[in-house]
This record gives C-alpha cells, sequence and structure tokens, in this order.
C-alpha cells in the first residue's frame, strides 16, 4: 500500500479534538466505521480535493452531494461573490428567493409552494411539522436505514417484531417521542399495508427516501412507492419525498420525476445550495397554507434563503438544467461502476456489487446489490474498510462507510474515472 504524508491531517486531527467532540463536526467525517485519521481538506476544484499536506484525491463524497458541477466551478464561485459584494443577509425577503423558489417548482411541480431552510435536516422536520398539523394526526412511518436529519423524532430504530414503534438511536430523545414513529423495513410492501390496516387512521405522514443513500444506495423495489402512495390516499395521510439527496442529483425531477409518483410533500438540501447551507420544503397549496403567517403551523429560520446561499444554488440549479446534463452524468457513473464491477471480477473478487441512478452510486462486498438495510448490515464490511484504505492510498477518497452512497460531478469525465480504475485494480488485488 503506497504511504501517504498525512502528518498535517494527524496533527489537526489531533488539535481538534481538543475543542470538537470526536475532532469533527459531523460524526461520519471522524473515520471510526472504517478507522484510521481523517483527512482535513484545504481546497477542492474540479473533480479533487487537496489535504492539507498537499494529496490530491478524486473525490466522490463531493461534499456529500453538492459539488455536482464539480468543486469551486468558476460560474458559481462568481455568483457567489457577486452576491457578497451586497452583504451577507438581511433579514428581509429578496428577490433571489423568488426566483429559485420559480425555478424549483418549474421543475418539480409537485412542489406548489415552498419555504426555504438553511438545511435539509430543517427541511424534514418542518415537512414533519406541517404534516401532523394538516392532518392533526401524531403517528409517523419511517423506514430503517433511511435518514432524515438530526430531528428527535427521526432517529428512531425498528424495535422487535415485523410492525413496531421505534427506538430511540440517539441519547437525549426521549422515549415518548420515538413512541409516534413507526419503523418499517425498506421495500416491505406488506408491512406497510399491514401498518396502516392497524393504524391508519392515527398516522400523519410517511418520510422516505425514494432511493436510499443513508444505508448505502438501495432503490426501491418495484411497486414499494406506488404502494405508498396509494396507502396515503386510502387513509388521508401525507406522502413525504426526502430528497435532500436526490434531488437534482438523480435527475432533472428527482425520484418522483423517475418514477412517476407524486409525493405531497417534498424535501430539498444538498444540490439547491450549490455547496452553501441551504434546504427547502414543500408540496400542495392546500398542506402549505397551513404554514405561519398564513396557517397555525409554525416555521422560521434567521437565516433561511441566505441571500449567498440562493446565488450559488441558483447559478448551480442552471448549469444542471443544460440539455444533456443528467444524460452524461448518469453515463458517467454507469461506466465507472460498471468498470469497478469488472475489474473486481477480473482480481477473483465475486462477492462485490454495484448500483447507480443518476449521480449517485453504490458499492457493496455482497455479491448482489442490498434491498433492505439488512442486506447492507450483511455485507463484507472489514473488506469494505480495507479496499477504501487502499484507494485512499492511491488517491481516491470514498465515502468512508460501507453505508454511505458515493457521488460523482460533471467534472469526473475522463482522466479522473481512469485513475480510479487503475486504483482499483490495484486495490483489489492488494486486498484480495
Amino acid at each position: 500500500m503506497p504511504n501517504l504524508d498525512t502528518r498535517k491531517s494527524e496533527a489537526l486531527f489531533a488539535k481538534a479534538q481538543e475543542t470538537i467532540p470526536g475532532g469533527v463536526n459531523s460524526p461520519v467525517r471522524a473515520f471510526r466505521s472504517v478507522g484510521g485519521t481523517p483527512r482535513f481538506f484545504a481546497r477542492a476544484a474540479g473533480p479533487y480535493g487537496w489535504d492539507a499536506d498537499g494529496n490530491r484525491y478524486v473525490d466522490y463524497i463531493c461534499s456529500w452531494g453538492p459539488a455536482i458541477v464539480g468543486h469551486a466551478h468558476p460560474d458559481v464561485i462568481a455568483a457567489v461573490k457577486k452576491a457578497a459584494d451586497s452583504g451577507l443577509s438581511f433579514g428581509a425577503p429578496t428577490a433571489g428567493e423568488i426566483e429559485i423558489a420559480e425555478w424549483i417548482r418549474s421543475h418539480l411541480p409537485s412542489m406548489e409552494m415552498m419555504r426555504l431552510t438553511s438545511s435539509g435536516t430543517e427541511a424534514t422536520m418542518s415537512a414533519i411539522r406541517v404534516a401532523r398539523g394538516y392532518t392533526g394526526r401524531s403517528k409517523i412511518i419511517k423506514f430503517e436505514g433511511c435518514y432524515h436529519g438530526h430531528v428527535d423524532s427521526l432517529l428512531v430504530k425498528a424495535g422487535s417484531g415485523l410492525l413496531t414503534f421505534g427506538n430511540p438511536t440517539s441519547a437525549g430523545v426521549p422515549e415518548s417521542f420515538a413512541a409516534e414513529t413507526i419503523v418499517l423495513n425498506y421495500n416491505d410492501i406488506e408491512a406497510v399495508k399491514q401498518c396502516f390496516s392497524q393504524h391508519g387512521r392515527e398516522i400523519a405522514a410517511i418520510i422516505v427516501e425514494p432511493v436510499a443513500g443513508n444505508m448505502n444506495l438501495v432503490k426501491p423495489a418495484k411497486g414499494f412507492l406506488e404502494t405508498l402512495r396509494r396507502q396515503c390516499d386510502q387513509y388521508g395521510s401525507v406522502l413525504i419525498f426526502d430528497e435532500v439527496m436526490t434531488g437534482f442529483r438523480v435527475g432533472p425531477q428527482g425520484v418522483q420525476g423517475l418514477s412517476g409518483v407524486r409525493p405531497d410533500l417534498t424535501t430539498l438540501g444538498k444540490v439547491i445550495g450549490g455547496g452553501m447551507p441551504m434546504g427547502a420544503f414543500g408540496g400542495r397549496k392546500d398542506i402549505m397554507h397551513c404554514v405561519a403567517p398564513l396557517g397555525p403551523v409554525y416555521q422560521a429560520g434567521t437565516l433561511s434563503g441566505n441571500p449567498i446561499a440562493v446565488a450559488a444554488g441558483l447559478a448551480t440549479l442552471k448549469i444542471v438544467s443544460a440539455p444533456g446534463f443528467f444524460e452524461k452524468l448518469t453515463a458517467i457513473t454507469a461506466d465507472l461502476m460498471q468498470g469497478m464491477q469488472q475489474i473486481a471480477r477480473d482480481c477473483g473478487e465475486l462477492n462485490f456489487s454495484t448500483d447507480s441512478v443518476g449521480g449517485m452510486f453504490g458499492i457493496y462486498f455482497s455479491a448482489l446489490p442490498p434491498a433492505t438495510f439488512d442486506d447492507v448490515n450483511n455485507s463484507d464490511r472489514e473488506k469494505f474498510n480495507r479496499f477504501f484504505h487502499a484507494m485512499l492510498s492511491r488517491g481516491v477518497y470514498l465515502a468512508p462507510s460501507a453505508f454511505e452512497a458515493g457521488f460523482l460531478s460533471i467534472a469526473h469525465e475522463g482522466e479522473p474515472i481512469e485513475q480510479t480504475l487503475i486504483a482499483a485494480r490495484e486495490s483489489f488485488q492488494e486486498i484480495s
């Protein structure tokens, strides 16, 4: 395995732990899942990131999704600089907020009205509150392995049995909060039907990642999303698509465009901020009319619709709306996955599979791509960890967890993909 000089990252990590819990401001950055010292990044451009020691990496987390046009795209940087010249925030409405809302609505017709937030977590938290306010009900359904931000009622895992109320997965979450959350297995159509037959008139909403990305990439089974739509229609519940990760990442209309399933509410983040902190939630007008000041559901944010974030988001969204953008991104991603799959076979690694949708991908040390959280749990995570470090040492930065999807940008075409495939061949040979 090549040895990179990481002394500056190691020193920074040691120093960070004195003032920041775990030395990081988001847990996955700590490398706890894969072991070793996290890399402290100093800059990024296009498909590459450079750490504090000057090591260059082909970056496959892309800021966990936002950098779909590549890091530091000149149009995005120019838009941010221009906006900053006029001030960083105002606490008052701006024309840019209207422009980005109209752009989103034109591409996601299900979002008839929306509110901007400062994060995807804020968006999902608000969407749940609105769904409860609209229906007058308290219970929600989520799916094991789907992450919807660090919201109390959503930091919940399944209890025992097919149909169960959830158990908190984080200290500080009261059991009473978790008791209002029903946790089902992703892609389990019969469990959804059974749940509604027992609790349908108590259920305010289903929240789902229509393509899961927080237990690695897991696609919906045939008929799964359609079943969610039918059950919500039958029982008067609100269907929430959490497209914080997939929105304008897997296609020009997110998963709802690919599937043809129209949710009642949608949450967005990541790409719509162009690398700046931003989220949004919205949907049917009659539901959104419940939001203050029109209705009784309170939601607010000092920096919501921040003009710098809006400028970065608009610049990014204009780039991705160019003809052929998503076709090209999808092809680049699929080619990379097919290449890695073939290399694994060539190296005798049969317990390896890949999958992708749009600019998202999953790599799994299992014979087939997973369909459930249990499938991901049963993959060879120890081998994934070895593969991760083998790739990292060769200048390829994958998500530091077997439970996270990966991301490409349009800037990865060509040499970065070639470098990745060369590194993959050497890495498979090393760990075999």
